[in-house]
């Protein structure tokens, strides 16, 4: 008799664990889809879109848990065109020029981000005073810097799409965050992103309705607190839910970047040869396919 009840205890546990791990994966699956998901629209959106944005950067100071500028913030306007690429549309390429502040009018950044694994992101910096175009430093981690947009907090790696397959989703809670119903999706990078990234992990507040992000966290490879950001003024253009207002917060640097989407057009036409370093050396060429495109505005 006692045999047997070890017997019995052997196999329930046996049966518990291999429950445990049932859930586990199910909560790793879904959470996976749910982050392809949102990825998807994200993608939809740049496939195609031309953005006029205010950009805007101050060092910000705390008082009664409001954080706020603590000094003039630099502002600039800038135009962005993007489209995405490959099978699965994953890859993207997109170029962006500064519009003001007039001593910096033509600066532009051409960025080419890849799903491949064992390709970097490519960016190239166009200075108009000097007539050149700088080749960024690829990739980020130990051996180089992630490029950093127009001088802002924002960085290459903080506006790529695509890469979903490079790390380990799991779903942490879900429920109301503010007036919406959302799941916290921690994400791990897997080997293949850890040497290139300069996050050890990233936690994504999603919306459960329209698969947009609400809220994002991001921590060091210490496992600090380094960037938290947030995504306002969520509307929904050409049936795709857009957030028209993002915030970043550089705990350590103590700088906030601020990207206000001032006009925006989805879905048009962008030829290939726009996406290359000739938009950022030919004027005449740039500005006539803009004015084509800008008539699209919304």
């Amino acid at each position: 008799m006692k045999k047997l009840t070890l017997l019995s205890t052997a196999a329930s546990i046996a049966l518990l664990n291999l429950a445990l791990n049932s859930a586990a994966l199910a909560n790793e699956e879904n959470a996976q889809l749910i982050m392809e998901k949102m990825d998807e629209q994200q993608r939809l959106v740049s496939d195609g879109s031309l953005t006029r944005s205010q950009l805007s950067t101050c060092k910000f100071g705390q008082k009664d848990k409001q954080i706020n500028c603590v000094e003039t913030p630099r502002v600039k306007i800038l135009e962005s065109v993007s489209k995405q690429y490959g099978p699965d549309k994953k890859d993207s390429k997109g170029v962006s020029i500064l519009l003001e502040p007039a001593s910096e009018r033509g600066i532009g950044m051409l960025t080419y981000n890849y799903d491949d694994p064992n390709r970097d992101t490519e960016s190239w910096l166009y200075l108009s005073a000097l007539g050149k175009v700088k080749r960024m430093a690829s990739g980020t981690g130990e051996d180089s810097e992630p490029v950093s947009v127009f001088g802002s907090e924002f960085t290459t790696e903080d506006m790529e799409s695509g890469n979903t397959n490079e790390y380990d989703y799991k779903i942490l809670q879900q429920g109301p965050f503010g007036d919406r119903e959302v799941w916290v999706i921690e994400a791990i990078p897997k080997p293949v992103r850890a040497v290139k990234t300069e996050y050890s992990k990233l936690l994504y507040w999603v919306d459960k309705e329209r698969y947009t992000l609400l809220k994002a966290q991001t921590y060091d490879k210490r496992g600090k607190p380094y960037k938290q950001l947030t995504f306002k003024n969520i509307e929904k253009i050409n049936e795709l839910w857009i957030a028209r207002d993002v915030t970043l917060i550089n705990l350590q640097s103590q700088r906030l970047s601020n990207m206000k989407t001032e006009a925006i057009t989805t879905n048009v036409a962008v030829e290939d040869e726009f996406l290359t370093q000739r938009t950022l050396t030919d004027f005449a060429y740039r500005e006539k396919t803009l004015e084509a495109l800008r008539k699209y505005f919304q």
